[in-house]
């Protein structure tokens, strides 16, 4: 049995969002607090592997996990982002980059046991290809994509374009997490099925894609989908990350039917409170009974 479930890889980042009202808040994110947090709260034991400049070392306070499965690597500077939601259930927003930290190279990288190797990046250049096909030879590869089409331009605005060694890749990645946004510009499908189709035909052995009414998976033979009910949207910052890394945790000793749905009960209930998810498997559990 290998030491940790995963090993999840990836950028802390200090995010300044704002509201469609207007509304102000600085809070210590990034997807390797958010992924690390929901597989440890069903008790995965995880790794997190993360870079920080020395500055922004107070920022591994926020990682929910045990501060001895925590690896912080050095980084001239650390991911700092600007996010202005413009509709009250946030699914429109404008993104800036304030500061970039440094990539991961596969030098870096701890030769832990981790039955999966989880890349969870920020924007591109995060990874590069030599990483992803030589920790492909390690453990199972799970990606998410945003780290591989959201792009920094100069004056730190954001855009998405296609990842352009995608066909190159995927064949080496067991798990692979787009959004329905994204789905669409990898594949120009804006059915979410048949994009879906598309990146299996491309190599990915099983795809998941959120949306923000439902979670959808497909392993090349069926599709799967479960509804996201939450309450409230005053957490959504993480929903994703949050979704993927109890999904692909779960996925180590349960069917695609059971981690689909445990994950997915997951994110609503963390979407409920801001922050990494601090809940248990008993509160997913219950959770599941109440509104499942």
């Amino acid at each position: 049995m290998a030491k940790y479930s995963s090993m999840i890889i990836g950028h802390t980042t200090l995010d300044t969002n704002t509201d469609h009202l207007g509304n102000t808040v600085k809070i210590v994110g990034g997807a390797v607090i958010y992924s690390s947090a929901s597989a440890y709260a069903l008790g995965h034991r995880v790794l997190a592997v993360t870079k920080v400049a020395q500055k922004d070392a107070d920022r591994i306070e926020q990682f929910v996990i045990p501060k001895e499965d925590i690896v912080v690597l050095p980084s001239e500077k650390s991911t700092d982002m600007v996010n202005i939601y413009h509709t009250a259930d946030k699914e429109k927003r404008t993104c800036k980059n304030l500061s970039k930290g440094d990539p991961f190279r596969v030098s870096e990288i701890p030769d832990e046991d981790a039955a999966i190797i989880h890349l969870a990046g920020l924007v591109y250049g995060d990874f590069d290809t030599e990483l992803i096909l030589t920790l492909a030879k390690r453990a199972p590869l799970a990606v998410d994509v945003q780290a591989m089409l959201r792009h920094v331009d100069p004056d730190g605005s954001m855009h998405f374009e296609d990842w352009k060694d995608k066909k190159e890749c995927l064949p080496f990645v067991t798990y692979l997490k787009t959004d329905a946004a994204e789905a669409e510009i990898m594949t120009g499908c804006e059915d979410r099925r048949e994009a879906a189709k598309h990146l299996y035909s491309w190599g990915a052995k099983e795809i998941m894609i959120t949306h923000n009414t439902e979670v959808l998976i497909y392993d090349g033979k069926e599709f799967y989908t479960c509804p996201i009910k939450a309450r409230n949207l005053s957490g959504r910052t993480g929903r994703g990350d949050t979704t993927f890394a109890a999904y692909i945790n779960e996925r180590l000793d349960r069917s695609i039917e059971e981690a689909l749905l445990t994950a997915t009960a997951t994110v609503s209930l963390k979407m409920e409170t801001p922050g990494p998810f601090r809940g248990t498997r008993a509160d997913v559990e219950a959770y599941i009974k109440e509104l499942y």
